[in-house]
């Protein structure tokens, strides 16, 4: 066992999934097949149940198409930043944090995504229950959760290459499948499922779009890790972005789509609850959910491996760093509990990420004119030291960014959702203030000169 143990860990070093910068050899369409898997998943597909019928699903699905393209600009962005220096996403946020402030986000994406893999196995481990009940009588959905993510990590601790030989052959499961469930509700015309009672309490319009783009912000956290395989910035910008915005509109417009279909029905349907919509689909549909876990909850384990690892280049390897975080993931996912607070989940997300990923985008794009130093890949770099490593600009900017958010989604809420104002006061705050003190200290430089 432990010569196995050992040539893993070996090759998962030589592969570069411990933290050095790597030249990526992926095409384009295997981006693409890697994304396009990625949000074929069943949390996606009931965040679409929330929509209808609040807005009429027509409407529903141009505000899914419209929220996950402008979301999609910011993932393909920072993606392209994984491309172009060959480190993954919490590994760029050294340079503008700062090394040591850079741990900050390091720390909420470690959380974020165990969050994210505890629920994904949780829905998977669900519907596994639901089906095995229907069966046979026998009902365990914290041991079906448990199992679902033991799949998951055995998976993930295979690395990046693991990930691009599973993905394509799942995504291409999953949407034969879905494709059948589409035609089947649309059998009897979209009229039908298009003209249902409107529920006034329910969401609004910018609140669905708000929703939508945030969706794509909770998976922007994986952009640059997964596109810094890509051989080219093009292949990584055109196939992540294809990829994430057809994954997403089929996935929420299937969820949409089914509570629309069950309503027009005369049917019970709660939003966010996967066995009701198996109980009508059967076992083609909790196929999809739980080979959209395995998908899914792969890059979720391997992103929150990648960010420990980077957080300390050098001195944390993978394959320990995953079966630590693995145990963790399989220990957690037995806590059902979570997926009432789903939606605050994702609210959460948005409130933390957006402010660091507007600052990601205007350090790179506009600040450093697209260049990093190569000495960015080292824990202890100098070039982006700042004070004592960490970088005062960011880290304020991030706050006010977290505390506007939270102000603007919880006590004034904003008639344009929260997630487009955050990024754009963020990456205003940070340009301005960056400027700001470079030009003070190229006047203090050029007063010690004279």
């Amino acid at each position: 066992m432990l010569r196995y143990y050992r040539r893993l860990d070996a090759h998962l070093h030589a592969g570069a999934d411990d933290g050095t910068p790597v030249t990526g050899d992926l095409s384009g369409r295997r981006i693409f097949a890697i994304w396009l898997a990625a949000n074929l998943v069943v949390t996606t597909m009931l965040t679409g149940t929330l929509f209808v019928p609040s807005v009429s699903l027509s409407s529903a699905l141009w505000l899914i198409l419209a929220g996950t393209v402008v979301g999609a600009l910011v993932l393909v962005t920072v993606g392209n930043v994984g491309t172009r220096t060959g480190l993954p996403t919490m590994a760029l946020t050294r340079a503008s944090f700062g090394v040591r402030g850079s741990r900050i986000p390091v720390a909420a994406n470690i959380a974020v995504l165990m969050g994210w893999s505890w629920v994904q196995a949780m829905l998977a481990g669900v519907t596994v229950n639901y089906v095995v009940a229907q069966q046979t009588g026998y009902s365990n959905p914290t041991l079906f959760s448990v199992l679902c993510e033991v799949i998951v990590v055995s998976l993930a601790i295979f690395g990046h290459t693991g990930i691009a030989k599973v993905e394509p052959i799942l995504a291409v499961v999953i949407l034969g499948i879905m494709a059948y469930l589409f035609i089947d509700m649309f059998g009897d015309g979209f009229a039908r499922l298009d003209t249902l009672p409107r529920d006034p309490e329910g969401l609004t319009g910018l609140g669905i779009f708000d929703i939508v783009v945030a969706t794509a912000i909770s998976w922007t956290v994986l952009s640059a890790d997964i596109n810094r395989f890509a051989a080219t910035s093009r292949g990584g910008v055109v196939g992540s972005g294809l990829g994430y915005v057809a994954s997403t509109v089929a996935a929420m417009a299937l969820g949409a789509t089914a509570i629309a279909w069950l309503l027009a029905g005369g049917k019970e349907a709660p939003p966010f609850d996967p066995t009701v919509i198996v109980a009508e689909f059967g076992v083609p549909l909790a196929i999809v959910v739980f080979f959209s876990v395995m998908a899914t909850n792969t890059m979720a384990v391997y992103g929150m491996v990648t960010s420990l690892v980077n957080a300390e280049p050098g001195r944390i390897r993978f394959l320990p760093a995953a079966l630590g975080l693995g145990v963790i993931s399989i220990a957690g996912s037995a806590w059902l509990a979570l997926l009432d607070k789903f939606t605050a989940f994702l609210t959460a997300i948005g409130i933390v990420f957006i402010p660091v990923f507007a600052v990601i985008i205007v350090d790179f794009y506009v600040l450093r004119r697209g260049r990093y130093a190569a000495s960015l890949a080292e824990a202890g770099s100098r070039d982006y030291w700042y004070r004592g490593g960490w970088n005062p600009v960011a880290v304020i900017v991030w706050l006010v960014g977290v505390g506007f958010s939270s102000a603007i989604t919880y006590l004034w809420v904003s008639p344009v959702g929260a997630t487009v104002p955050t990024f754009l006061v963020s990456a205003g705050l940070y340009w301005a203030a960056s400027v700001a003190v470079r030009n003070r200290d190229h006047r203090d430089t050029d007063s010690v000169a004279v």
